[in-house]
Protein backbone atom coordinates (compact mmCIF):
# COMPACT_ATOMS: atom_id res chain seq x y z
CA UNK A 1 0.00 0.00 0.00
CA UNK A 2 2.67 2.08 0.69
CA UNK A 3 4.00 1.42 -2.75
CA UNK A 4 1.24 2.85 -4.50
CA UNK A 5 0.67 5.74 -2.68
CA UNK A 6 4.60 6.29 -3.60
CA UNK A 7 3.68 5.63 -7.37
CA UNK A 8 0.56 8.05 -7.07
CA UNK A 9 2.94 10.89 -5.44
CA UNK A 10 5.54 11.13 -8.44
CA UNK A 11 2.57 10.74 -11.10
CA UNK A 12 1.12 13.45 -9.54
CA UNK A 13 4.19 15.52 -9.89
CA UNK A 14 4.91 14.89 -13.42
CA UNK A 15 1.61 15.96 -14.46
CA UNK A 16 2.02 19.07 -12.33
CA UNK A 17 5.34 19.46 -14.38
CA UNK A 18 3.28 18.64 -17.51
CA UNK A 19 0.96 21.53 -16.98
CA UNK A 20 3.70 24.44 -16.19
CA UNK A 21 5.45 23.75 -19.49
CA UNK A 22 2.52 24.29 -21.46
CA UNK A 23 1.70 27.69 -20.29
CA UNK A 24 0.20 30.08 -22.97
CA UNK A 25 2.20 32.59 -25.20
CA UNK A 26 0.89 36.38 -24.97
CA UNK A 27 -0.69 38.04 -27.98
CA UNK A 28 1.39 39.77 -30.85
CA UNK A 29 1.49 43.81 -30.21
CA UNK A 30 -0.97 45.60 -32.28
CA UNK A 31 0.95 47.10 -35.54
CA UNK A 32 0.97 50.72 -35.20
CA UNK A 33 0.19 52.47 -38.79
CA UNK A 34 0.28 56.07 -40.19
CA UNK A 35 -2.58 57.88 -40.91
CA UNK A 36 -3.35 60.43 -42.99
CA UNK A 37 -7.01 62.54 -42.67
CA UNK A 38 -8.13 63.15 -46.15
CA UNK A 39 -9.79 66.36 -46.80
CA UNK A 40 -11.27 68.06 -50.19
CA UNK A 41 -8.90 70.74 -51.43
CA UNK A 42 -8.08 72.57 -54.70
CA UNK A 43 -5.37 71.10 -57.52
CA UNK A 44 -3.53 73.57 -59.85
CA UNK A 45 -3.54 71.18 -63.15
CA UNK A 46 -0.77 71.67 -65.20
CA UNK A 47 1.37 69.70 -67.70
CA UNK A 48 4.51 69.07 -68.89
CA UNK A 49 4.92 69.81 -72.76
CA UNK A 50 7.94 69.52 -75.19
CA UNK A 51 8.51 72.28 -76.94
CA UNK A 52 11.12 74.28 -79.05
CA UNK A 53 12.93 77.97 -78.48
CA UNK A 54 12.07 80.17 -81.79
CA UNK A 55 13.25 84.19 -82.07
CA UNK A 56 10.01 86.48 -82.35
CA UNK A 57 11.70 87.82 -85.62
CA UNK A 58 14.36 86.47 -88.11
CA UNK A 59 15.55 87.64 -91.11
CA UNK A 60 17.81 86.19 -93.31
CA UNK A 61 19.99 89.08 -95.40
CA UNK A 62 19.87 88.29 -99.32
CA UNK A 63 20.91 90.45 -102.33
CA UNK A 64 18.56 91.87 -104.22
CA UNK A 65 20.72 92.44 -107.14
CA UNK A 66 23.81 90.56 -109.12
CA UNK A 67 27.74 91.44 -108.08
CA UNK A 68 30.65 91.06 -106.37
CA UNK A 69 30.76 91.97 -102.64
CA UNK A 70 33.30 94.98 -102.41
CA UNK A 71 32.47 95.09 -98.26
CA UNK A 72 31.61 93.83 -95.25
CA UNK A 73 30.34 96.38 -92.62
CA UNK A 74 29.67 94.35 -89.58
CA UNK A 75 31.29 92.32 -86.90
CA UNK A 76 29.81 88.82 -86.88
CA UNK A 77 27.43 87.72 -83.34
CA UNK A 78 27.16 91.67 -82.91
CA UNK A 79 23.48 93.14 -82.30
CA UNK A 80 22.54 95.67 -85.25
CA UNK A 81 20.19 98.08 -85.75
CA UNK A 82 17.55 98.33 -88.35
CA UNK A 83 19.30 100.03 -91.51
CA UNK A 84 22.78 99.66 -90.09
CA UNK A 85 24.61 99.12 -93.37
CA UNK A 86 25.85 95.51 -93.27
CA UNK A 87 27.72 94.81 -97.09
CA UNK A 88 29.05 97.05 -100.03
CA UNK A 89 28.57 95.43 -103.90
CA UNK A 90 30.51 97.49 -106.32
CA UNK A 91 28.17 99.59 -107.61
CA UNK A 92 30.27 100.79 -111.14
CA UNK A 93 27.86 98.92 -113.46
CA UNK A 94 24.93 100.56 -111.66
CA UNK A 95 26.37 103.80 -111.55
CA UNK A 96 26.95 103.25 -115.41
CA UNK A 97 23.25 102.31 -115.84
CA UNK A 98 21.90 105.15 -113.69
CA UNK A 99 23.61 107.44 -115.94
CA UNK A 100 22.93 105.96 -119.43
CA UNK A 101 19.02 105.93 -118.21
CA UNK A 102 18.95 109.62 -117.57
CA UNK A 103 20.59 110.03 -120.88
CA UNK A 104 17.92 108.32 -122.33
CA UNK A 105 15.48 109.97 -120.32
CA UNK A 106 16.89 113.84 -121.75
CA UNK A 107 17.21 112.71 -125.02
CA UNK A 108 13.06 111.45 -124.65
CA UNK A 109 12.35 114.79 -123.31
CA UNK A 110 14.29 117.19 -125.80
CA UNK A 111 12.15 115.07 -128.61
CA UNK A 112 8.83 115.58 -127.02
CA UNK A 113 9.68 119.05 -127.25
CA UNK A 114 9.97 118.53 -131.47
CA UNK A 115 7.14 116.28 -131.87
CA UNK A 116 4.76 118.83 -130.16
CA UNK A 117 5.94 121.79 -131.95
CA UNK A 118 5.05 119.70 -134.77
CA UNK A 119 1.60 118.76 -134.14
CA UNK A 120 0.57 122.11 -133.18
CA UNK A 121 2.16 123.27 -136.55
CA UNK A 122 0.10 120.95 -138.55
CA UNK A 123 -3.11 121.04 -136.16
CA UNK A 124 -3.19 124.67 -137.59
CA UNK A 125 -2.44 123.80 -141.27
CA UNK A 126 -5.32 121.53 -141.44
CA UNK A 127 -7.78 123.63 -140.58
CA UNK A 128 -6.53 125.99 -143.41
CA UNK A 129 -6.24 122.43 -145.79
CA UNK A 130 -2.62 123.20 -146.10
CA UNK A 131 -1.71 119.52 -144.95
CA UNK A 132 -4.03 116.63 -145.09
CA UNK A 133 -6.12 115.59 -141.89
CA UNK A 134 -4.11 111.95 -141.81
CA UNK A 135 -1.00 113.97 -141.65
CA UNK A 136 -2.06 116.11 -138.63
CA UNK A 137 -3.47 113.15 -136.71
CA UNK A 138 0.20 111.45 -137.13
CA UNK A 139 1.92 114.27 -136.12
CA UNK A 140 -0.18 114.46 -132.76
CA UNK A 141 0.14 110.91 -132.58
CA UNK A 142 4.04 111.45 -132.03
CA UNK A 143 3.74 113.94 -130.28
CA UNK A 144 2.01 111.53 -127.94
CA UNK A 145 4.09 108.49 -128.38
CA UNK A 146 7.26 111.32 -127.21
CA UNK A 147 5.26 112.18 -124.30
CA UNK A 148 4.72 108.56 -122.99
CA UNK A 149 8.74 107.68 -123.68
CA UNK A 150 9.71 110.40 -121.35
CA UNK A 151 7.44 108.59 -118.51
CA UNK A 152 9.27 105.05 -119.39
CA UNK A 153 12.73 106.80 -119.40
CA UNK A 154 11.73 108.44 -116.16
CA UNK A 155 10.70 105.19 -114.92
CA UNK A 156 13.85 103.43 -116.01
CA UNK A 157 15.58 106.18 -114.28
CA UNK A 158 14.02 105.09 -110.58
CA UNK A 159 14.71 101.70 -111.66
CA UNK A 160 18.53 102.82 -112.10
CA UNK A 161 18.38 104.34 -108.95
CA UNK A 162 17.09 101.31 -107.00
CA UNK A 163 19.22 99.02 -108.09
CA UNK A 164 21.97 101.32 -107.12
CA UNK A 165 20.64 101.61 -103.99
CA UNK A 166 20.31 97.73 -103.95
CA UNK A 167 24.03 97.64 -103.40
CA UNK A 168 24.57 99.08 -100.04
CA UNK A 169 22.61 96.14 -97.95
CA UNK A 170 21.01 97.19 -94.65
CA UNK A 171 19.99 95.09 -91.68
CA UNK A 172 16.16 94.84 -92.59
CA UNK A 173 15.44 94.31 -88.93
CA UNK A 174 17.26 94.79 -85.25
CA UNK A 175 18.48 91.98 -83.42
CA UNK A 176 21.68 90.04 -83.44
CA UNK A 177 23.20 88.65 -86.68
CA UNK A 178 25.40 85.73 -86.80
CA UNK A 179 28.05 84.52 -88.99
CA UNK A 180 28.61 85.92 -92.85
CA UNK A 181 28.82 82.71 -95.04
CA UNK A 182 30.01 85.59 -97.70
CA UNK A 183 33.23 86.76 -97.66
CA UNK A 184 34.29 90.09 -99.81
CA UNK A 185 35.21 89.39 -103.11
CA UNK A 186 32.32 86.67 -104.02
CA UNK A 187 30.38 87.04 -106.47
CA UNK A 188 26.50 86.95 -104.98
CA UNK A 189 23.46 87.30 -107.28
CA UNK A 190 19.68 88.01 -106.84
CA UNK A 191 17.61 85.38 -105.82
CA UNK A 192 20.10 82.73 -104.75
CA UNK A 193 19.31 80.13 -102.59
CA UNK A 194 22.12 81.26 -99.66
CA UNK A 195 21.55 83.68 -97.16
CA UNK A 196 24.45 86.50 -96.56
CA UNK A 197 23.82 86.47 -92.94
CA UNK A 198 20.81 85.71 -90.24
CA UNK A 199 19.24 88.28 -88.06
CA UNK A 200 17.53 87.21 -84.90
CA UNK A 201 15.57 89.24 -82.35
CA UNK A 202 15.78 87.56 -78.96
CA UNK A 203 15.42 89.67 -76.56
CA UNK A 204 11.89 88.00 -76.74
CA UNK A 205 11.09 84.40 -77.78
CA UNK A 206 8.44 81.90 -78.56
CA UNK A 207 8.19 78.64 -77.36
CA UNK A 208 6.10 76.56 -78.89
CA UNK A 209 4.45 73.40 -77.43
CA UNK A 210 2.31 70.58 -78.62
CA UNK A 211 -0.48 68.90 -76.40
CA UNK A 212 -2.58 66.17 -77.67
CA UNK A 213 -5.94 67.33 -78.54
CA UNK A 214 -7.30 64.49 -76.26
CA UNK A 215 -6.10 66.39 -73.33
CA UNK A 216 -7.24 69.82 -74.55
CA UNK A 217 -10.79 68.44 -75.14
CA UNK A 218 -10.92 66.66 -71.32
CA UNK A 219 -10.13 69.96 -70.28
CA UNK A 220 -12.50 72.02 -71.94
CA UNK A 221 -15.32 69.53 -70.81
CA UNK A 222 -14.20 70.03 -67.02
CA UNK A 223 -14.26 73.96 -67.29
CA UNK A 224 -17.57 73.18 -69.05
CA UNK A 225 -19.35 71.37 -65.85
CA UNK A 226 -17.79 73.21 -63.43
CA UNK A 227 -15.09 71.44 -62.19
CA UNK A 228 -12.38 73.21 -63.18
CA UNK A 229 -12.09 77.04 -62.78
CA UNK A 230 -10.03 79.09 -65.33
CA UNK A 231 -9.16 82.84 -66.12
CA UNK A 232 -7.45 83.62 -63.01
CA UNK A 233 -3.68 85.53 -63.73
CA UNK A 234 -2.31 81.81 -63.24
CA UNK A 235 -4.29 80.41 -65.88
CA UNK A 236 -1.80 81.68 -68.76
CA UNK A 237 1.52 81.05 -66.60
CA UNK A 238 3.91 79.08 -68.35
CA UNK A 239 7.51 77.76 -66.64
CA UNK A 240 10.42 76.59 -68.62
CA UNK A 241 12.70 73.34 -67.45
CA UNK A 242 16.26 73.88 -69.87
CA UNK A 243 18.03 70.89 -71.08
CA UNK A 244 20.79 71.13 -67.85
CA UNK A 245 17.26 70.60 -65.79
CA UNK A 246 17.63 74.19 -64.05
CA UNK A 247 13.80 75.78 -64.13
CA UNK A 248 14.33 79.50 -66.31
CA UNK A 249 14.03 81.96 -63.67
CA UNK A 250 11.48 84.25 -65.39
CA UNK A 251 7.82 82.75 -66.04
CA UNK A 252 5.91 83.37 -69.37
CA UNK A 253 2.95 83.61 -70.88
CA UNK A 254 0.58 81.57 -73.25
CA UNK A 255 -0.37 83.69 -76.20
CA UNK A 256 -2.88 81.35 -78.16
CA UNK A 257 -3.14 77.75 -79.51
CA UNK A 258 -3.11 76.75 -82.97
CA UNK A 259 -6.73 76.75 -84.44
CA UNK A 260 -6.51 73.32 -85.99
CA UNK A 261 -5.28 69.61 -85.54
CA UNK A 262 -2.05 68.07 -86.60
CA UNK A 263 -3.36 65.07 -89.04
CA UNK A 264 -0.03 63.47 -88.28
CA UNK A 265 0.22 63.52 -84.68
CA UNK A 266 -3.07 64.43 -83.20
CA UNK A 267 -1.89 67.57 -81.62
CA UNK A 268 -2.53 71.16 -80.96
CA UNK A 269 0.47 73.91 -81.05
CA UNK A 270 0.24 76.31 -78.38
CA UNK A 271 2.73 79.25 -78.17
CA UNK A 272 4.14 80.82 -75.01
CA UNK A 273 6.22 84.30 -74.95
CA UNK A 274 9.21 84.57 -72.66
CA UNK A 275 11.33 87.63 -71.44
CA UNK A 276 14.70 87.03 -72.94
CA UNK A 277 17.06 89.67 -71.54
CA UNK A 278 20.54 87.99 -70.72
CA UNK A 279 20.11 85.96 -73.91
CA UNK A 280 20.55 82.90 -72.42
CA UNK A 281 17.34 81.10 -74.37
CA UNK A 282 18.83 80.37 -78.03
CA UNK A 283 16.41 79.88 -80.88
CA UNK A 284 16.18 75.98 -81.50
CA UNK A 285 16.76 74.95 -78.08
CA UNK A 286 15.05 72.14 -77.15
CA UNK A 287 12.98 72.71 -73.56
CA UNK A 288 10.18 71.59 -71.77
CA UNK A 289 7.60 73.71 -70.53
CA UNK A 290 4.70 73.31 -67.85
CA UNK A 291 1.17 74.77 -68.68
CA UNK A 292 -0.97 76.02 -65.99
CA UNK A 293 -4.17 74.88 -67.12
CA UNK A 294 -6.92 75.39 -64.55
CA UNK A 295 -7.71 74.80 -60.54
CA UNK A 296 -9.76 71.81 -60.26
CA UNK A 297 -11.97 72.23 -56.93
CA UNK A 298 -13.16 69.84 -53.98
CA UNK A 299 -10.76 66.68 -55.06
CA UNK A 300 -9.24 64.28 -52.63
CA UNK A 301 -5.31 64.70 -53.04
CA UNK A 302 -4.07 61.49 -51.52
CA UNK A 303 0.00 60.68 -50.98
CA UNK A 304 1.24 58.69 -53.02
CA UNK A 305 2.98 56.72 -50.46
CA UNK A 306 -0.35 55.58 -49.72
CA UNK A 307 -1.31 54.35 -53.41
CA UNK A 308 -0.12 50.78 -54.73
CA UNK A 309 -0.44 49.08 -57.79
CA UNK A 310 -2.39 45.60 -57.96
CA UNK A 311 -0.45 43.29 -60.51
CA UNK A 312 -3.30 44.22 -62.66
CA UNK A 313 -1.91 47.87 -62.58
CA UNK A 314 -5.05 49.10 -60.88
CA UNK A 315 -4.74 51.33 -58.11
CA UNK A 316 -5.07 50.47 -54.36
CA UNK A 317 -5.48 51.58 -50.85
CA UNK A 318 -5.80 50.54 -47.34
CA UNK A 319 -7.51 52.58 -45.46
CA UNK A 320 -7.85 52.86 -41.22
CA UNK A 321 -11.95 51.82 -41.06
CA UNK A 322 -14.25 51.02 -37.79
CA UNK A 323 -12.79 49.48 -35.11
CA UNK A 324 -9.52 50.40 -36.13
CA UNK A 325 -9.33 47.56 -38.83
CA UNK A 326 -7.91 47.54 -42.18
CA UNK A 327 -10.04 48.02 -45.44
CA UNK A 328 -9.13 47.74 -48.80
CA UNK A 329 -9.77 50.37 -51.48
CA UNK A 330 -9.80 50.11 -55.31
CA UNK A 331 -9.20 53.58 -56.89
CA UNK A 332 -9.91 55.39 -59.73
CA UNK A 333 -7.36 58.52 -60.23
CA UNK A 334 -6.61 60.80 -62.26
CA UNK A 335 -3.02 62.02 -62.46
CA UNK A 336 -0.46 63.58 -60.52
CA UNK A 337 -0.01 66.63 -59.08
CA UNK A 338 3.58 66.85 -56.91
CA UNK A 339 4.02 64.10 -54.29
CA UNK A 340 -0.07 63.49 -54.57
CA UNK A 341 -2.70 61.91 -56.47
CA UNK A 342 -6.14 63.05 -57.63
CA UNK A 343 -8.44 59.92 -56.77
CA UNK A 344 -11.91 60.80 -58.16
CA UNK A 345 -13.17 57.85 -56.35
CA UNK A 346 -12.72 54.87 -53.75
CA UNK A 347 -12.10 57.60 -51.21
CA UNK A 348 -14.16 59.98 -49.81
CA UNK A 349 -13.32 62.96 -47.06
CA UNK A 350 -12.21 61.75 -43.74
CA UNK A 351 -10.87 58.68 -44.73
CA UNK A 352 -8.10 57.51 -42.96
CA UNK A 353 -5.62 56.51 -45.18
CA UNK A 354 -2.54 54.81 -44.29
CA UNK A 355 0.78 55.62 -45.53
CA UNK A 356 3.27 53.68 -43.08
CA UNK A 357 3.30 50.64 -42.18
CA UNK A 358 2.13 49.17 -45.34
CA UNK A 359 4.58 46.22 -45.16
CA UNK A 360 2.43 42.64 -44.23
CA UNK A 361 -0.54 44.76 -43.71
CA UNK A 362 -3.65 42.98 -44.52
CA UNK A 363 -7.47 43.49 -44.46
CA UNK A 364 -9.19 42.84 -41.73
CA UNK A 365 -6.06 43.60 -39.06
CA UNK A 366 -6.90 45.73 -35.82
CA UNK A 367 -3.68 48.30 -35.53
CA UNK A 368 -3.28 51.45 -34.13
CA UNK A 369 -3.37 54.53 -36.18
CA UNK A 370 -0.60 57.64 -35.22
CA UNK A 371 0.56 60.72 -36.90
CA UNK A 372 2.85 59.68 -39.57
CA UNK A 373 6.80 60.21 -38.80
CA UNK A 374 8.22 61.00 -42.49
CA UNK A 375 4.67 61.72 -44.54
CA UNK A 376 3.09 64.52 -43.97
CA UNK A 377 -0.17 65.32 -44.98
CA UNK A 378 0.18 66.59 -48.30
CA UNK A 379 -3.62 66.53 -49.29
CA UNK A 380 -3.78 70.58 -49.07
CA UNK A 381 -1.05 71.05 -51.46
CA UNK A 382 -2.86 72.25 -55.08
CA UNK A 383 0.73 71.39 -56.72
Amino acid sequence: MLSAFKGLAVGGAIILLAGCGKQDAPPPPTPTVGVVTLKLASATLSSDLPGRISAVETSEVRPQISGVIRRRLFTEGALVQRGQLLYEIEDAPYRAALGQARGALANAQALIRSTQLQADRYRGLAGINAVSKQESDNAIAAAQQATAGVQAQRAAVDAAQVNLGFTRIRAPISGRIGRSLFTPGALVQAGQAGALATIQRTDTVYVDVTQSAAQILDLKEAIRAGGVTRGGADSARVQLLLPNGKTYPIEGRLQFSEVTVDAATGAVTLRATFPNPDGLLLPGLYVRAKLVEGVRQQVILAPQEGITRDPRGRATALVVGAGNKVEQRDLTTDRAIGNTWIVTSGLKPGDRLIVEGLLNLRPGTVVKPEKPEQVTATAKRGN
